[in-house]
């Protein structure tokens, strides 16, 4: 039997991320079934099951469906997150690579969160609104709250692919850069050029704070009203990883104080609702989960699976895509995105 990949790519489509060619690519590896508009049915899932060898996409994949797929190797979500509809204990026995495509939206969430960073601190944003508004000031008038990166010192709350793709754009600025990453060693942390801290030492010395931890069981609102009240003031917080990270209605207080500055590109809902309070403070700079949706960025994902597919059909370890690691995974509390 002839090996099968099953490509289901909602909440997306599979022209916003392959292109004919790379769609070519992987009929080369097997027969390619193509589930554009709706997942499969459980009949059709067992109808492929037998030859199945490479999943991509979000299907829900308990243990039961995995056992019904014993040439299965890899498992691909091409939304972004490792989201808890695995079973990952059982596709890690069976020798199963669960990968996701979130390296592609490192570098353009990167670009908006020191944009972000950089309005925080000069009040760019702020200053576009007092002048539509009729109360602007100029020259120094306009910059007594501000505060340059040059030289700066800067925090970051976890530090995977999106810290990473940050810390280098922050290169020209010359800042004091430390870390809090509870999954990475100090050694790590250290050889990437940022001192490693603690989770207090992060929010009491930094004055910009770029908070880009993935959610999970063990973190869910670690960052309360406390957390907040201990930065300094006027610091610069930049949330674009997940909003279930943060109390966020404790952050959107301790921002109404004056006490601190908050830039988010993300929701605890999302759309935000009309009357949602966010939308009124003037402390706070908002982008409607837009960082990482740009066309070249879903472009890029067709490039990864397709490439580590091919490798993987070799018999040879994916290099492109973020692999699962047994440990961890399962922890991980993502809620999936709306098709961007």
């Amino acid at each position: 039997m002839s090996p099968s990949i099953l490509l289901v790519p909602a909440p997306r489509k599979v022209a916003d991320i392959f292109t004919t060619a790379q769609l070519e690519r992987l009929r080369a590896l097997g027969t390619l079934h193509i589930f554009d508009d709706a997942p499969p049915t459980q009949l059709q899932f067992e109808a492929i099951a037998p030859t199945l060898e490479i999943l991509i996409g979000q299907l829900d994949m308990p243990q039961a469906r995995l056992e019904q797929a014993p040439r299965l190797r890899a498992i691909c979500n091409v939304e972004g997150n490792f989201l808890p509809n695995i079973d990952y204990a059982c596709a890690a026995a069976r020798g199963i690579r669960v990968l996701n495509i979130s390296p592609v939206f490192a570098e353009p969430v990167a670009e908006v969160a020191l944009g972000m960073a950089i309005s925080l601190a000069r009040g760019i944003s702020r200053s576009d609104r007092y002048f539509r508004q009729g109360t602007e000031q100029y020259g120094l008038a306009a910059n007594t709250e501000a505060y340059s990166l040059h030289r700066q010192s800067v925090g970051f709350i976890g530090f995977g692919d999106l810290g990473r793709a940050i810390l280098p754009l922050l290169a020209p600025f010359h800042p004091q850069v430390k870390a809090f990453d509870p999954w990475l060693p100090s050694e790590f942390l250290e050889a990437q050029q940022c001192q490693a801290a603690s989770l207090e030492e992060v929010l009491t010395s930094c004055r910009v704070i770029f908070v880009v931890a993935g959610v999970t069981s063990q973190n869910q609102g670690f960052l309360g009203r406390d957390a907040f009240l201990s930065m300094l003031p006027g610091a610069s917080l930049v949330l674009v990883s997940r909003a279930g990270v943060v109390d966020f209605d404790a952050m959107l207080d301790v921002a109404e104080s004056g006490h601190i500055r908050v830039a988010t590109d993300v929701f605890p809902e999302e759309p935000l609702p009309a009357t949602h309070r966010a939308r009124q403070g003037d402390h706070l700079l908002l982008s409607p989960h837009q960082a990482g949706a740009m066309q070249s960025a879903l472009a890029n994902i067709g490039v990864l699976v397709t490439a580590d597919a091919e490798l993987i059909a070799r018999g040879l370890p994916p290099a492109l895509c973020k692999v699962a690691q047994p440990e961890t995974v399962a922890l991980f509390r993502s809620k999936p995105v709306a098709k961007s």
